[in-house]
């Protein structure tokens, strides 16, 4: 695994709309950093862990993933289960930011390690808000282990 310290943002989220405000949000926050947007949990596994179409990619930490929980294929509780469990991955910082409000949802984030449990405000100002800050912090603030 190279140990230059990572730089990309990975948006896993299956709603278009979702995807495209997170985005433009991160982007309004003067966000520079690269951002990978992944349509659902199997192809975030196969990025995170560069296999099937991602097979060549380097395998180089994301500086945070930003983590949907419900999704079709494989959902997110399942992909965060595996990023933790693996000594390669278990140090990314995981940022499930989803809709389910359900306390079972957020105690078993907790249990596998999540780093923080935010859900997707509904007002667009709001939504916006929440992803700028989330951004700025994770991008700049946070300090990663090299």
């Amino acid at each position: 695994m190279k140990t230059n310290p990572p730089f990309e943002i990975v948006l896993v989220e299956d709603n278009p709309s979702d995807a495209k405000l997170t985005i433009m949000a991160l982007k309004e926050g003067k966000i520079v950093n690269q951002i990978v947007h992944l349509k659902d949990g199997e192809e975030a596994l196969n990025y995170i862990f560069c296999e099937g179409p991602y097979a060549t990619r380097e395998m180089v930490n994301p500086i945070v993933i930003l983590l949907d929980l419900k999704m079709p294929k494989i959902n997110g509780i399942e992909v965060l289960r595996k990023i933790k469990a693996d000594e390669r991955t278990k140090s990314i910082p995981v940022v499930v930011f989803t809709s389910s409000q359900e306390d079972p949802d957020v105690k078993e984030c907790y249990e596998l390690g999540v780093n923080s449990y935010i859900v997707k405000p509904l007002e667009f100002d709001q939504f916006s808000q929440v992803v700028m800050d989330l951004g700025l912090y994770w991008s700049l603030l946070n300090h990663v282990p090299e």
